[in-house]
């Protein structure tokens, strides 16, 4: 379709694995108007597995947004159009992939088609709400919703645009509760945007960024005097609530533990940590020792390393071990790739590196597919004991508890030593008591042969 400022080109959802069949808008970076460089971040678009950001494959201005914050749009189909100056369109139709023209006029057609739908005429509370806060004519507001229906992001979207001079705040009813009232700037700028303060604030819970789905909305506003609240459910913490009950329905958990006297890995770590920071620049933690004890410890017992598979039982040769992260509002379990092949150093910067880029939502799709074994540091935040769930479909998970000093007997003498408790959940249809324990015998064995003298290359 042909514009003034050049031609539309449709933006779709990228193929970002071989998986992954949709994806989520989480946030919206840049709105209708923005003049996008190529490669600029449009969106943040969440997957069942990561959250990643999504580029302009296009230089040019952002006229529309198809597919709105929160709402799902399958692989390849279109979110956003950008137009493009007419002598660069053959350009940015072969980088967009589809015939711009043909699909902005269907775009159009479909809008038209639920504006008229029997839905349009149905408001919400929180629109009605919106309405006559802000003195607006429904009627002059095209709705994005199912059939037309107008949405609280449509009226937001609509008095952002100024269309419609804005109400003072102070004008709202005096009969609104306060806590209700969403609060708008009295002079907001053109083309800004400032979702914190069109929308309540929440001060705790999930994606505290984003805004909650609109029906979601509705019902903290009706059950707001019975003092509760909700939390919008995120496309991974979804995925995280449906694995875990797979795993816990379909394999039948078994847990054991023992516990490692680590007083000679303490002491070996606090030889090497100054001197390995200044050398390498991150911190030498006790997992990366830990994971070396379990990756040879699997090369002697590989069944630990397997996946149930109806008939048969899939041992795999590569041992990729699945690091537990924790972040504030969900765990991501990023695998670090041939285990087996790396020393302590290494293990420690594979460490460092997948935790920091986990914690900072910078993880891929890659990072997070392949592990076999996975190992979870539960002592980071001070447990001394748990009963891990089994990353599915593998086979076992093991927790590194807290260290903590007791006294031990030793030949008949009482000593101060410094222990640790290694709990290891398992596949009872793959795994049984004895080989797990002898599993977790040969760890001990691993990590307490540790010396002062160990090499850390």
């Amino acid at each position: 379709m042909n514009e003034a400022n050049g031609i539309e080109t449709a933006v779709t959802v990228p193929h970002l694995a071989e998986t992954l069949v949709s994806a989520t808008v989480g946030k919206w970076l840049k709105q209708p108007g923005d003049y996008i460089e190529q490669y600029d971040v449009l969106c943040e678009l969440m997957t069942d597995k990561v959250n990643v950001e999504m580029p302009s494959p296009i230089e040019g201005t952002l006229t529309r947004i198809v597919v709105g914050e929160n709402k799902t749009a399958e692989v390849g189909e279109v979110i956003c159009y950008i137009a493009v100056p007419a002598s660069a369109a053959a350009e940015a139709g072969a980088h967009a992939g589809g015939d711009a023209a043909q699909t902005a006029g269907n775009g159009e057609a479909s809008q038209e088609a639920e504006a008229e739908g029997g839905m349009r005429a149905r408001y919400s509370p929180a629109v009605l709400k919106l309405a006559q806060e802000h003195q607006l004519d429904l009627s002059r507001i095209r709705g994005t919703g199912l059939g037309g229906r107008i949405t609280r992001k449509d009226v937001l979207a609509h008095i952002e645009s100024g269309a419609h001079k804005t109400a003072s705040v102070s004008a709202a009813p005096a009969a609104l509760p306060s806590a209700q009232a969403p609060q708008v700037p009295a002079a907001p700028v053109a083309g800004e945007r400032d979702d914190k303060a069109l929308a309540p604030v929440r001060s705790t819970g999930l994606h505290l960024t984003q805004d909650p789905p609109i029906s979601w909305v509705e019902l903290e506003e009706e059950k707001a005097s019975r003092g509760e609240y909700l939390l919008d459910v995120s496309p991974i913490r979804n995925t995280i609530a449906s694995r875990m009950r797979q795993s816990v329905s379909e394999i039948p958990h078994a847990w054991t533990m023992i516990e490692v006297d680590v007083t000679n890995l303490v002491v070996l770590r606090n030889k090497w940590k100054e001197e390995f920071m200044r050398k390498e620049g991150i911190n030498l933690t006790y997992l990366a020792f830990l994971l070396k004890a379990v990756v040879n410890a699997i090369k002697d017992y590989p069944i630990l390393n397997s996946v149930w598979a109806v008939d048969k039982i899939i041992v795999k040769r590569d041992i990729n071990l699945s690091l537990a992260v924790g972040t504030e509002d969900m765990v991501v379990t990023p695998v670090i790739k041939n285990a087996d092949q790396k020393n302590i150093a290494g293990l420690a910067h594979e460490i460092d590196d997948l935790t920091k880029r986990a914690r900072a939502g910078k993880l891929t799709l890659n990072d997070l597919q392949g592990g076999t074994f996975t190992v979870n540091n539960t002592g980071s935040f001070g447990s001394i004991l748990s009963y891990p769930i089994i990353n599915y479909p593998q086979a076992a998970i093991l927790t590194f508890e807290s260290i903590v000093k007791k006294p031990v007997v030793i030949q008949d003498m009482i000593a101060v030593r410094s222990m640790v408790n290694l709990c290891l959940s398992l596949d009872h249809r793959i795994l049984d008591g004895v080989i797990c324990g002898r599993f977790l015998q040969r760890i001990k064995e691993n990590l307490e042969s540790y010396t002062p003298d160990t090499k850390l290359y």
